[in-house]
């Protein structure tokens, strides 16, 4: 009997440890790990650099209150701020964490310049920004927010591409546009680049805030450090949290100067935020996934990744629709549910998981080799022609 609550529909399966791109179970079995905690993996299982950062640093502090000054942390978040377009970063422990505080954030500024009026943000209909109370009703899902009652204001909703919808909803309450660069849970679905700078028109238009979520689509899991970046579009807020920490929890708050301001003494805090030991983790794996060189070998093999995958929907085209992404954060789109065809995968020893619109959600770590995405093809070209049989 398992005494830990029902809330997650668990694979019965289990792994004793892991190993760059794979998992292994007690009894020796192994799997190709392209879920990676839900693209938190960022190094994949055990990276060297990442053990010996964490071992240093917990043989001298864990953690300490924010109530003091923590160097870690200085040193991170300027890393961050010379790296991206904020001047300003406000340390987390959750991608949800970091959404809900950049909704306070945007509230804030306005209401600090004497328009607290303004505190309505505009979200894409069945997106995903997290579980708390407020980015469940700022995700806009039914399934999501049923029995969670009564309904938190403050979130007006379009249907992804409907930009018409989007203009109209925009009023004298509007604080924020808040969207995720690529939806992952809403399945893989991308914001061209020209559709970014248009908000970041409308936005600058109609004085008021571009909310990125990169929660799951940043730090380099498209190849650039942000998913944004290749549109050249300056965002106001963006959480981020996932890959940052390389499996240790980490979020953050990123900011510019402007809404940043709002940010005094009391405004908000977090007790584990910030600690120590996740800012020694996450100065570690910023130093790997920002490197030139790392990002060039990102954008290199996951483009060859794509083009072969490209190449298995023409030779299955009645089992896969289409093949949506960037980067590493790649979705295969059936024309039927995916429950068997992820099933198959991972009987074969590869592990998927699912997003919405019948998608195969497939998230490597960003150093994932070569003959690891070739084993990787093999097994799904494997199963499509199974179930074309």
């Amino acid at each position: 009997m398992s005494y830990l609550a029902k809330n997650y529909s668990r694979k019965k399966l289990s792994f004793e440890k892991g190993k760059g791109s794979f998992l292994y179970t007690k009894d020796g079995k192994k799997y190709l790990d392209f879920v990676q905690g839900i693209a938190v993996n960022s190094l994949g299982h055990s990276h060297p650099k990442l053990i010996k950062a964490i071992n240093n640093q917990a043989k001298k502090l864990w953690h300490v209150s924010n109530a003091f000054i923590i160097p870690e942390g200085e040193i991170l978040a300027k890393k961050i701020a010379k790296k991206t377009f904020a001047d300003y970063v406000m340390f987390q422990n959750s991608g949800a964490e970091a959404t809900e505080a950049s909704i306070k954030v945007a509230r804030r500024y306005f209401y600090s310049i004497g328009k607290p009026e303004k505190n309505r943000i505009i979200c894409i209909k069945d997106s995903f920004h997290g579980r708390t109370l407020a980015t469940i009703f700022a995700s806009g899902s039914k399934k999501m927010t049923e029995g969670f009652g009564p309904k938190v204001q403050g979130f007006d909703h379009f249907k992804f591409g409907d930009h018409k919808k989007l203009k109209r909803l925009i009023t004298k309450k509007t604080a924020a546009i808040m969207v995720e660069t690529i939806m992952g849970e809403g399945g893989i679905k991308v914001i061209p680049d020209w559709c970014l700078k248009e908000l970041r028109k409308l936005c600058n238009k109609k004085n008021i805030l571009l909310i990125l979520d990169e929660v799951q689509c940043g730090i380099s899991r498209t190849g650039d450090f942000f998913a944004f970046d290749k549109s050249k579009v300056k965002p106001d807020i963006v959480p981020i949290a996932k890959g940052i920490g390389g499996g240790f929890p980490i979020g953050a708050v990123l900011m510019n100067k402007k809404v940043a301001s709002a940010m005094i003494p009391g405004s908000h805090g977090s007790t584990f935020g910030g600690n120590p030991l996740a800012m020694k983790i996450g100065s570690e794996v910023l130093d790997i996934v920002s490197n030139k060189r790392f990002l060039k070998n990102v954008k290199k093999n996951s483009t060859y990744f794509h083009n072969q995958l490209s190449k298995l929907k023409k030779k299955y085209p009645k089992i896969i629709k289409d093949i949506r992404g960037r980067g590493y954060l790649i979705g295969i789109q059936l024309y039927t549910e995916q429950t068997n065809f992820i099933k198959n995968l991972m009987d074969n020893k590869l592990l998927t998981i699912r997003a919405a619109e019948n998608v195969v959600r497939i998230l490597p770590p960003l150093n994932v080799k070569r003959n690891e995405l070739d084993q990787a093809l093999k097994i799904i070209n494997q199963v499509c022609l199974n179930l074309n049989k």
